[in-house]
């Protein structure tokens, strides 16, 4: 699994071609794609993770359909995210909505209406967030 952002720095897709030629360059690098340079030799990732923290929310579910589209019966192409709670994550919540996501490690610390707290009972945090992607 490679991860792409992180909660330094801004980044973001600029257009739907940019997104499909960074999909194209994470499958050919990381993937099962093919290249005469991969960053990490001859190893086969299966999947992306979308720590996106920053930047804009634009085009990230067109990544996810575009990496989701190199999956074949044999070989499925595995996304995860780590998404802010609650639900919509302001950075990737479009890209949630696409149903393509195996799963999603929900970042419920920092976040007040989701965290735990010394003596709090029934945090409803993951019931207001789970039921809306993996519905």
């Amino acid at each position: 699994m490679l991860s792409i952002g992180g909660g330094v720095g801004s980044y973001y897709l600029a257009s739907s071609e940019d997104t499909r030629q960074i999909a194209t360059y994470l499958w050919n690098k990381f993937l099962g794609g093919q290249s005469s340079s991969r960053p990490l030799g001859e190893a086969v990732l299966d999947g992306i993770d979308f720590d996106i923290e920053g930047g804009t929310s634009q085009h990230w579910d067109e990544l996810a359909k575009y990496l989701s589209q190199y999956s074949t019966r044999g070989k499925k192409v595995c996304l995860t995210a780590a998404p802010q709670c609650p639900f919509p994550d302001a950075w990737k919540g479009g890209a949630l909505k696409t149903g393509l996501f195996n799963y999603a490690w929900v970042q419920f610390y920092n976040n007040p209406p989701c965290q735990y707290s010394s003596g709090m009972h029934g945090n409803n945090g993951s019931h207001l967030f789970m039921p809306q992607i993996f519905s």
